[in-house]
Formats: structure tokens, C-alpha cells, sequence
């Protein structure tokens, strides 16, 4: 299994529609070099990731070798109607269609990060699973995906996963709140078993903390914005941060929070207050 670096800050693609192609360009643009989507045209055009990852290539923006691409496969009940394989196939087949289709949106020959994009059922790690994890490690060791990820998992999905799967995943992805202790329970999970915790709707999803007295004094002290506030935050303890942004200005401001270093006292009265 090949062990992939994954960068400090990723955008992410969903809910942009018609802006899509343009807002993933003007990430790149900004200095973004890692990109997330789904072949889940629910709520991703992955399509258009694809145009603006050719026409960042194309005006040497970019070159492919420096980026980290990541996608997903969804099952059928996170799908609407535009479906990337056959429903009737099997899940082995369904993994290996929506994986080619993926390639062909991306316009590449393999993925950095392939991910699935949330288990069959939110009971626990089912048969399902297992089958389309399986399809995943093949198509992985086939080079077309570099290393394989799950999202949208509850620990007890993550410790049924790995009590039962040969491999674990390389990466987690989840939505991270705050009032869950910043999703405590997965993360002391996946430190234990060196996975990598990717945590995205940080701000979205906590409007409140951008309140908290903590933050407020760092913003003050250090002259920063809240958001980069809770960016810093969120590295130092271990949570690699998603950002969907449309603002060229936020983007540059989410980049920049790489530079800001948080007291370890803050960072453990922050991770303390929630949760």
C-alpha cells in the first residue's frame, strides 16, 4: 500500500452548479492544489471540475503532478436520477464505472484519493460495504487511484470497519462539529490507527464558535479573522480542513491561515469548551 501525502488545506466542489468549473479555477488560481468532488451529481458537478483542471493545466496554472485529486463513489439512495453506472449491476461493477467515469470527467489516468462516499447503512459496516471496499483496493492496486478513503462514518462504522477489513483506510472525511467535541470520538479513532481525518462544513456547521471568547482573543491578539481562527485550530488537532468558499478574497485568507501557529493552551481550551 503506498502511503499518499496529503496537503494541509483542500477545496471542496460541492453545491456550486454552474459555478463549479469556474470557482475550482479560481481555488487553483488562489494556490489551492488539492480538490475535492464526487461522482454524485446530486450535489458535485464533477464534470466541471474537470474542465477547470484542464484549462488550469493548459495556461500553467498547474501541472497534474502537483496536485492531489480526490472523488468519491455514492451508492444509489445518495444519487438522483443522473446516475455514473447501472443500478442493476453489482456493487463491484457499479465501483468500477462510476471510478472510469470519474477518470473521464477529471481528464486523468488515476486518482490521488478515491473515497467512499459514506457506508450502505448508518446501523454499521455491512456486506455491501465490504464488496464495494473490495472493488475500491482492486482498482487501486490496478494504479488507478493512489490511496482510498471513507466519509460520512460514525466511529462505530469506523470500528466495525476496521475490525473487519484486511486494510484500513488511508483518509476519513467527515462533517465536524464542534458540539461533538469536533468529532472526538473518529478522530481519537484514526490517530490510533495512523488514519488521516479530513473535517469539512467547519465553519458552516458552527456558526457558534466563532463567538466563543477564546477566539475572539486570538482575533484580537494575532490580527486575524475567525475563520482562520478555526482553521489553525482545526491543524492543530490533527483535522486536515476543507474550505468551499466562492470569495477569491476568503480563499486567500484560508491559505494564508497555514502561517498562524495557535497557543497549545488555546488549542486544548478550544478542543475542551465543545463537545
Amino acid at each position: 500500500m503506498t502511503t499518499v501525502a496529503l496537503p494541509q488545506f483542500i477545496y471542496g466542489t460541492a453545491w456550486k452548479e454552474e459555478r463549479t468549473a469556474a470557482l475550482t479555477e479560481l481555488a487553483l488560481r488562489a494556490g489551492f492544489r488539492a480538490i475535492d468532488t464526487a461522482n454524485q451529481r446530486r450535489h458535485y458537478f464533477e464534470a466541471a471540475v474537470g474542465e477547470a483542471l484542464q484549462a488550469a493545466c493548459a495556461s500553467g496554472i498547474v501541472q497534474r503532478e502537483e496536485l492531489f485529486l480526490q472523488t468519491k463513489f455514492t451508492y444509489r439512495g445518495g444519487q438522483d436520477h443522473r446516475l455514473p453506472y447501472d443500478p442493476a449491476a453489482s456493487i463491484g461493477e457499479q465501483v468500477r464505472q462510476s471510478l472510469q467515469s470519474s477518470l473521464d470527467h477529471l481528464r486523468t489516468t488515476y486518482l490521488d484519493s478515491f473515497v467512499l462516499h459514506g457506508p450502505a447503512s448508518g446501523f454499521g459496516w455491512t456486506a455491501t460495504d465490504t464488496e464495494a471496499w473490495a472493488a475500491m483496493r482492486r482498482a487501486r492496486d490496478a494504479g488507478r487511484a493512489r490511496a482510498l478513503g471513507v466519509s460520512n462514518v460514525s466511529s462505530h462504522h469506523l470500528e466495525q470497519m476496521l475490525a473487519r477489513e484486511s486494510e484500513p483506510p488511508q483518509f476519513v472525511q467527515n462533517r465536524c462539529f464542534a458540539r461533538s467535541g469536533w468529532d472526538r470520538d473518529v478522530r481519537e479513532l484514526c490517530r490510533d490507527h495512523g488514519i488521516a481525518y479530513q473535517g469539512f462544513s467547519l465553519l458552516t456547521a458552527n456558526s457558534e464558535v466563532a463567538h466563543h471568547r477564546v477566539i475572539a482573543a486570538l482575533v484580537e491578539k494575532l490580527g486575524a479573522s475567525a475563520a482562520q481562527i478555526v482553521f489553525a485550530f482545526a491543524r492543530g488537532i490533527g483535522i486536515v480542513p476543507l474550505t468551499g468558499t466562492s470569495s477569491l478574497d476568503h480563499m486567500k485568507q484560508d491559505l494564508a491561515s497555514l502561517g498562524l501557529e495557535l497557543p497549545q493552551a488555546a488549542i486544548v481550551e478550544l478542543e475542551r469548551a465543545f463537545g
